[in-house]
Formats: structure tokens, sequence, C-alpha cells
């Protein structure tokens, strides 16, 4: 399973719509695609901040070792900040090597806003903390990202992300 495995990276800031896509994409797939929300991992499982060298990492490379070794298919998502992420963008270099299909939402800020509002979280927190966690124009670099924008809907991305790695 190891060769064959593919990871599709869904990455953007808070509110883009980077969740609602893995799920779509995750039942498109079919069991045994792994869905591995950097959210869940983080404040659900960890209760760990973000940050430099948050304590995340390790298990998400771990997650990330995992699914290579065990699923067809690997869809990680969440903000991963390109610096704070960087030695996890490296390791799915090293193991996923051309199997790697990575997006990244490039939305204005007022548009995630928006979607924020349609999200059962919306009152978790808001406007004020999504400044602070906001980056623009956040890419990677050495692992090419798709662009995706606000004129793309849900279902836009999925089949678009389903062609690209020919399913």
């Amino acid at each position: 399973m190891d060769t064959d495995s593919k990871i599709i990276i869904l990455r953007g800031n808070s509110g883009s719509g980077k969740s609602t896509v893995a799920k779509k994409l995750q039942k498109k797939l079919g069991y045994g695609a792994f869905l591995i929300p950097q959210d869940v991992v983080r404040r659900e499982m960890l209760w760990v901040k973000d940050g430099e060298n948050t304590k995340a990492i390790p298990l998400l490379i771990n997650l990330i070792q995992y699914g290579r070794k065990n699923c067809e298919y690997v869809i990680l998502e969440g903000i991963f900040c390109s610096d704070w992420y960087k030695v996890i963008f490296e390791k799915i270099l090293d193991e996923y090597g051309s199997n790697v299909f990575a997006y990244y939402y490039d939305v204005p800020f007022e548009e995630t806003l928006k979607r924020h509002q349609t999200r059962p979280k919306c009152n978790e927190f808001g406007e004020e903390e999504m400044r602070k966690w906001w980056r623009e124009k956040d890419y990677i670099g050495f692992i090419p990202e798709k662009r995706l924008n606000e004129d793309m809907d849900t279902d836009a991305v999925v089949e678009m992300i389903l062609q690209d790695i020919q399913c």
C-alpha cells in the first residue's frame, strides 16, 4: 500500500471551506479514506496551543505515516501555517513523493467571515479571533499548491480534486 498512497492537503485561513470539502471528499473516496483534521488533533485530542513547535506535530506526523502505510487516500486538512508546520510538509514529501496533491484556499478575509457565520461553531469565536489568526497568501513554497478562490463552490472543488488524483 505504501507506494500507491496519495495525500491531499487542504489549507487556508479559518472559515475558508477546508473542512466542508475534506468531509465531502472523504465520502466520495469511500471507506478507508483517512481524514486528518488539524483542529481535531490539536484542539480536541491533545488540547494544545498552535504555534511554532506545537506538541501536535509529532502526532500529526505519526498519523500521516500511518495513512501512507494503511490507506489509499489521506486527507490532511487545516490552517497549517507554512512556517510552523514546515517539518510536516518536508515529511510528507519524503513519505509520499509525487503522490502529494496540495490545495490552498486563497479567499478574502471578508468572505471567510461570511462563511464562518454558516458554521455550527460560529459562536465559538468571531471576527476578532479570525483577524488574529489571519495570514495572507501563506503558501508552502516548496510544494506546489493549487489555489482555490471564493468563486469555486464545494462540489466544484471536490470534483477538481477527484480529477487531479484520477479516481
